[in-house]
């Protein structure tokens, strides 16, 4: 996670996990001189309109415990709307049995990740929870940093089927575990996308605080299911600020997100990554430059309920 730095008088936009990488990759300079630039405190006008146009949104947030959760909401376009460059209001409820319900809470930080799988756009941000309990049962934030994303490894999709698949409000009770089953399995086998949610805490400067949550995309398979609690994910050349793993490098929790594009199965995964810098192994993934592997504590799957 990242503050928002725009000159250069002020502290690093980066907490000590992401500089501690840069370090060790040779490339604190360049990244400090673009985050400086990149990582505003505010939303500009064209990311404003961008969320507010989208059916649905990624949600990053951390409960009682720290463990992160990365969830999915959706709406028509408008039930995101940002009153000022500094506030954003969501009027969308979490599906039943997510755990994001209990996890908005006044002051609590969020991530959010608004992605366009249709132009293959994407924008960040990250905050604080300021009103919750709303009427319409939705919850108001602050941002804190907002930024946007280079379009790789996004699976271009046709925004409007995509919604109709998504936005689906009969939804069964949700079903726990701490292993995967054979359809978690094929699902991950399956996927080009999730998404992974983080968070850091370390910092004395509240801004250098905070929830992520952030996409990741590859060609179905990407994601090697070795046995029914643990995954390996490569990780490829990004936009070097290395927020996700920065954050992990301090904290390992991490919650991933997968989501059945054609029948709107969430499954939500709770757990650990270890980071592998170096070793034979990144090279049996083509273009892989690090690798997660993630080790799994239990599962979350939700999914619609048929109808006739």
């Amino acid at each position: 996670m990242a503050t928002s730095i725009n000159d250069q008088t002020s502290a690093s936009p980066f907490h000590a996990g992401e500089r501690a990488i840069h370090a060790s990759l040779g490339i604190e300079s360049q990244v400090e001189e673009l985050g400086r630039r990149m990582i505003r405190d505010h939303l500009t006008d064209q990311h404003r309109h961008f969320y507010q146009s989208l059916p649905y949104l990624v949600v990053g947030s951390s409960d009682r415990h720290g463990q992160p959760v990365a969830s999915l909401l959706t709406g028509e376009p408008g039930f995101i709307s940002s009153p000022t460059a500094q506030s954003m209001t969501i009027t969308a409820k979490p599906v039943a049995g997510d755990a994001l319900d209990d996890n908005l809470r006044p002051g609590s930080p969020i991530g959010l990740l608004g992605i366009d799988f249709s132009t293959r756009r994407r924008n960040r941000a990250n905050g604080r929870v300021t009103e919750t309990g709303r009427a319409d049962g939705g919850f108001s934030l602050q941002i804190d940093q907002a930024f946007g994303n280079c379009p790789a490894y996004i699976k271009k999709r046709d925004m409007e089927v995509l919604s109709q698949h998504l936005a689906t409000t009969q939804r069964g009770e949700p079903v726990t575990g701490e292993q995967l089953t054979p359809a978690d399995r094929l699902l991950i086998e399956a996927a080009e996308t999730f998404f992974i949610a983080t968070h850091y805490s370390g910092d004395t400067v509240q801004l250098g605080n905070g929830t992520d949550v952030s996409h990741r995309g590859g060609d179905p398979g990407f994601v090697e299911v070795t046995n029914n609690t643990t995954l390996l994910i490569p990780d490829y050349a990004g936009n070097q600020h290395f927020n996700t793993l920065g954050n992990l490098r301090e904290n390992p929790r991490t919650g991933l997100l997968f989501i059945n594009f054609e029948t709107g199965d969430y499954l939500q995964l709770a757990g650990a990554i270890e980071i592998i810098w170096t070793g034979n192994e990144i090279s049996r993934f083509a273009g892989a430059e690090r690798l997660l592997r993630f080790r799994l504590d239990n599962t979350t799957r939700i999914s619609p309920i048929e109808t006739a």
